[in-house]
């Protein structure tokens, strides 16, 4: 059984599935046995143990179960319109990394960075992550975002379960350019 596939399978259902909509828009939260049993389709060995084990092995914690494993949901990334996930407001560190590609560059320089089919921009903590989203995308490039400055304009600063930084946008004046 090929668990990267179901795990792909799984963040499309969590994060942009609208037909049949899977999640409660109040927390993004999908019952797991609606989740298994729609992922046997596709999947017919699939189950509670496996569902475990991909949220266990994933590596960029994706998702997350409620404290009785009776639910599941992605920590963020959804493209599905009014999908509430509460989320920490820490203080930020002074900068936060964002990975692209050269080829977005020109409109990012005239638009900022924006969530486009997302809620959110998502940030990461290190500059390692940020290179690594980057090339998925083309030859990367990492913007590097002053996160004390843009939260102190008043922009929020979100901080998803597993780590990863989220804002509406990020203006021009927020970030500086290291090209890879």
């Amino acid at each position: 059984m090929d668990k990267t596939k179901i795990s792909k399978k799984l963040s499309f259902m969590l994060r942009h599935c609208t037909a049949p909509l899977y999640i409660d828009l109040n927390g993004g939260w999908a019952n797991i046995p609606e989740i298994i049993t729609a992922l046997k389709k596709d999947y017919p060995d699939m189950n509670m143990e496996i569902l475990e084990e991909i949220v266990a092995e994933d590596n960029k914690g994706r998702y997350s179960f409620d404290d009785e494993h009776k639910r599941i949901r992605a920590n963020q990334g959804h493209s599905i319109p009014g999908v509430v996930i509460i989320m920490d407001e820490p203080e930020p560190p002074e900068f936060l990394y964002h990975g692209t590609a050269t080829r977005f560059l020109e409109t990012i320089f005239k638009e900022g960075l924006k969530p486009m089919k997302r809620q959110y921009v998502h940030i990461s903590n290190d500059l390692e992550t940020a290179v690594e989203v980057g090339k998925r995308h083309g030859k990367p490039v990492v913007l590097i975002i002053k996160a004390k400055e843009l939260a102190a304009a008043g922009h929020k600063l979100y901080r998803s379960s597993n780590g990863v930084w989220l804002t509406d946008a990020v203006p021009t004046e927020f970030f500086t350019v290291r090209y890879i």
